[in-house]
């Protein structure tokens, strides 16, 4: 946009599934089963009564899952696999993982993806808290004085002082441990 007053109307568009998908007369119990909040169930009763896929409904088509995929004894580490080690005689796989080590390294893989694939709305958080401290983020503010002051002692920086000093301060340390290859992150510390 070109100017912060002007609205900005979008299109989204949405995959229908076949209107048998669930009939109306299903739908409260279906939102019941899928949510707990309220907006949340407003939101899904409405897509629901529209056709509009979720991921529940995505979920209930990969029904039912794999024996081995859900017990986390699937390995596909390798172009030998996939191993998969459960029942009479395959207790290991073909590279000699036991299940303690295929289970250890699909959680750590499914860890490290998450992680990896959201880091970048912690630096972006960290970009608006310095473009903030510097004057230069119009709409954004320190909301929690002590919540900053506290970061800034968990990251060893002096927290007393002006406060937009202090969150550039921040900022910047934070910024500096993305990419990191020495040391520790000092959010891993907390």
């Amino acid at each position: 946009m070109s100017d912060d007053s002007e609205l900005e109307i979008i299109t989204v568009e949405c995959i229908r599934t076949p209107p048998d998908h669930v009939t109306p007369d299903k739908v409260p119990a279906k939102v019941e089963e899928r949510a707990m909040d309220p907006s949340v169930k407003e939101v899904l009763s409405k897509t629901m009564l529209e056709g509009v896929e979720t991921v529940w409904d995505r979920l209930e088509k990969q029904q039912p899952h794999c024996k081995f995929c859900e017990a986390g004894l699937s390995c596909q580490r390798c172009a030998m696999g996939p191993c998969r080690i459960m029942g009479e005689g395959k207790n290991r796989g073909v590279c000699g993982a036991g299940a303690d080590l295929i289970v250890s390294r699909n959680l750590l893989d499914q860890i490290a993806t998450g992680a990896a694939s959201h880091s970048d709305h912690g630096r972006e958080v960290a970009e608006t808290l310095l473009l903030t401290a510097r004057g230069k983020a119009p709409g954004y503010g320190i909301a929690d004085e002590g919540k900053l002051k506290l970061l800034a002692k968990e990251y060893g920086l002096d927290a007393e002082g002006p406060l937009d000093k202090v969150a550039e301060m921040l900022a910047v340390a934070m910024l500096e441990e993305y990419g990191t290859m020495k040391g520790e992150l000092s959010m891993a510390k907390r």
